[in-house]
């Protein structure tokens, strides 16, 4: 059996356990917080749960997106607030929706280097607190303002604008170099592999219909954190953005959201825009243990792709997964759960069908032959972004955590991490299961 990977000096990194807030739809119960309220949240949470002291976490890293430009660095301030020692470093991260994977990346390194032996990550995201953008001319004239002195100097931001100009934009979830959205990049990709609107809306159907039962079985119980936000403090115990109720008929009908009107990109097989957070602690293997702990997993390697993101946006795991697998020395019959983050039901797919395809191989990964087929029993089998929500600086902390916990459900020993990200990124992580969580 191969071993972990590791930087040479021996130095295995094991995740000893992880949790998550309720994953709400965007508006609802996280309407009054911040993202550094859920990140306050979650930091208190993971240590609470595992019992760790604090003064022996080393390092916290934090995914997010969307910034508060109060907390800009959301991960110090959160930490600092959930009882974390003023002296354990902490830093943000942002890549995306992969934010969360590069944050346990990051931590990972630092306890391989030697200068952790503990450190808390994960990520956050609040995007019912969403900054509010101004025109590039009404945030100059507020600069100049600055500098005025009399009632007067201030009717200077007024000249040459009308009261248009000072609304507030809603910031739109699209590609900075090709000004697409992403859901119009998921369209293209799904009308590219041939991906039906049905085939989605079934797809859709089935995340739902997993996350309903891994919520009433308590399988996802177990990483969730109950949380109480403000004015009434009701306890919230479960992510609200699954959809019990569903049907194909329902999602049939449905109006294209993003290419009218022949798209099959729909909010009913798309992921919500979503608020939450989630946090991870890794350990060094050997420290692990001296303190007592039975580690859930190994994590024994990871990397990063990236790809042309105006015609291969969302497609980064039909890159990552045969790098991994193939420097691992692996197959994807050698993997016994996969977690793949679903931005869109058209996205996963396509990445399932380029990784079938002898085609995809020849052209663009330049093998002989395909990847490998992936059962679909093995993927997401407890529901995934589609129905779970997607905050995009937590999810992968998520998927992480989720992969985890299904080794040891399941009697698995591989898990395969993969996810796509804005700017065509992607990314993949192998996680084995160390028999004892």
């Amino acid at each position: 059996m191969a071993t972990a990977r590791t930087d040479g000096s021996g130095r295995s990194v094991v995740l000893v356990d992880g949790v998550r807030t309720p994953f709400m739809r965007s508006g609802t119960e996280y309407l009054r917080t911040t993202s550094y309220d859920l990140a306050r949240t979650v930091l208190k949470g993971i240590v609470e749960r595992t019992g760790i002291k604090s003064s022996d976490v080393g390092y916290v890293v934090m995914g997010t997106v969307i910034q508060n430009i109060r907390t800009s660095n959301v991960a110090r301030d959160a930490a600092l607030a959930a009882g974390i020692p003023n002296s354990v470093p902490a830093h943000t991260v942002t890549m995306a929706c992969i934010s969360s994977n590069q944050a346990i990346t990051s931590a990972l390194e630092t306890i391989r280097s030697g200068n952790a032996d503990a450190a808390v990550a994960g990520g956050v995201e609040v995007m019912s607190d969403t900054p509010p953008q101004f025109d590039k001319k009404v945030r100059e004239r507020l600069f100049e303002a600055q500098s005025f002195k009399s009632p007067l100097e201030f009717r200077k931001i007024l000249q040459g604008m009308s009261p248009s100009d000072f609304l507030p934009k809603a910031p739109t979830i699209s590609e900075y170099s090709t000004e697409e959205l992403m859901g119009e990049s998921a369209d293209r990709l799904a009308a590219a592999f041939g991906i039906s609107r049905e085939e989605q809306d079934r797809y859709a159907l089935r995340t739902h219909t997993l996350a309903a039962k891994a919520t009433e079985s308590g399988r996802l119980a177990e990483e969730i954190l109950p949380t109480a936000v403000p004015p009434d403090f009701e306890l919230l115990t479960e992510d609200n953005t699954i959809r019990r109720d569903t049907n194909i008929e329902k999602l049939s009908r449905l109006s294209p959201a993003f290419v009218r009107p022949f798209g099959t990109i729909t909010a009913g097989n798309s992921s919500p825009l979503t608020d939450g957070a989630s946090a991870t602690l890794l350990m060094e293997e050997e420290a692990a243990r001296a303190a007592g702990y039975r580690p859930r997993a190994r994590l024994r390697d990871y990397l990063y792709v990236a790809q042309d993101p105006g015609e291969e946006l969302l497609l980064g795991p039909a890159y990552a997964t045969p790098r991994i697998l193939d420097r691992n020395g692996l197959t994807l019959d050698d993997i016994d759960v996969v977690e793949i983050h679903e931005a869109f039901a058209g996205q996963v797919l396509a990445v399932l069908k380029a990784l079938e395809s002898d085609d995809f191989a020849s052209e663009k990964l330049q093998r002989g032959k395909r990847v490998g087929d992936i059962g679909m029993d093995r993927v997401n089998a407890w529901g995934g972004s589609v129905s779970l929500g997607h905050p995009f600086g937590a999810t992968g902390a998520r998927l992480v955590t989720t992969a985890a916990h299904r080794l040891e459900e399941e009697d698995g020993h591989f898990a395969l991490v993969t996810a796509c990200a804005a700017g065509g990124l992607g990314h993949a992580m192998l996680i084995e299961r160390t028999g004892e969580g």
